[in-house]
């Protein structure tokens, strides 16, 4: 009997070590790149393991070639948030609540949505921007990047809006709410976590958005962080610890949301697996 406890001890401790390692080989390219980014002049391949003489030069460089850039990435990004929920929650609600023939058909065909090429619609998207005027403007790059994050929004607030009681919906339109007051004043406020998740995703969506600022821009009038940095490696590829350094700098936003926001993805996400 004494054995057991020591056993699932064993096992515990185990799993623990196996999952400090496997965090371990997940966080070494961080930790590289910060390490890079303290040491510009040490080089890529030479640079210690472990900083000694801290050297922030590499950060003044980067955060003064690339801090219009990070700008322009976080006016897009939060311009998608807004345009993506703007769309995917009205949606959501109509697929949760109005009994449409062929629910599942539409959110079966949303999620496929999600397995196309992005080059695919990137290119398709061109040519229309072309006509309609779009092209190197920040709404162009906004509606395009919104689009990545809504088949994944629709689907989850859906998901959560589904689980909301009717008797809550009932109850505000016998008081005399209508559909789209119920709505914005009953439903949006309860489907808070499933809403904060959604726009968290749509940030980081557009936040690491390559493809779209690259086909959809032929200037540098709007040019996001990412594409910052790929023509900053080809222009500064022997100092790569500014090269790091802006890598850092754009890591910072979505890390700071990522751990405000945690308590909201847990709860967004699970919350509506059980009605």
């Amino acid at each position: 009997m004494a054995s057991r406890p020591s056993t699932a001890s064993r096992r515990r401790w185990g799993s623990t070590i196996a999952g400090v390692l496997v965090l371990c080989v997940m966080l070494f390219p961080l930790y590289w790149m910060v390490d890079t980014a303290l040491q510009p002049a040490a080089g890529l391949l030479r640079v210690a393991p472990v900083p000694h003489d801290l050297d922030l030069s590499g950060f003044s460089k980067a955060l003064d070639d690339q801090g219009g850039h990070l700008l322009t990435s976080l006016v897009v990004s939060l311009g998608a948030v807004v345009i993506c929920l703007a769309i995917a929650a009205p949606a959501a609600y109509g697929l949760a609540r109005f009994g449409l023939r062929g629910t599942r058909t539409i959110v079966f065909g949303t999620l496929i949505t999600q397995m196309v090429p992005g080059i695919v619609i990137a290119n398709a998207l061109y040519n229309t921007y072309v006509d309609l005027g779009l092209v190197n403007s920040y709404i162009g790059l906004m509606l395009a990047d919104a689009s990545l994050g809504i088949p994944f929004s629709i689907v989850l607030l859906r998901s959560f809006m589904v689980s909301i009681p009717g008797e809550v919906v009932e109850a505000a339109q016998v008081d005399g709410a209508g559909a789209l007051r119920t709505f914005l004043r009953v439903v949006l406020p309860m489907s808070r976590n499933a809403l904060i998740t959604s726009g968290l995703f749509a940030f980081l969506f557009a936040w690491s958005d390559f493809m779209f600022a690259l086909t959809l821009n032929t200037t540098d009038d709007v040019k996001p962080v990412t594409l910052g940095i790929y023509q900053y490696i080809g222009a500064h590829v022997g100092d790569w610890g500014s090269v790091m350094a802006a890598s850092v700098l754009s890591a910072v936003p979505a890390a700071i949301l990522l751990v405000v926001a945690q308590k909201y993805i847990a709860a967004g996400i699970t919350g509506g697996s059980v009605k």
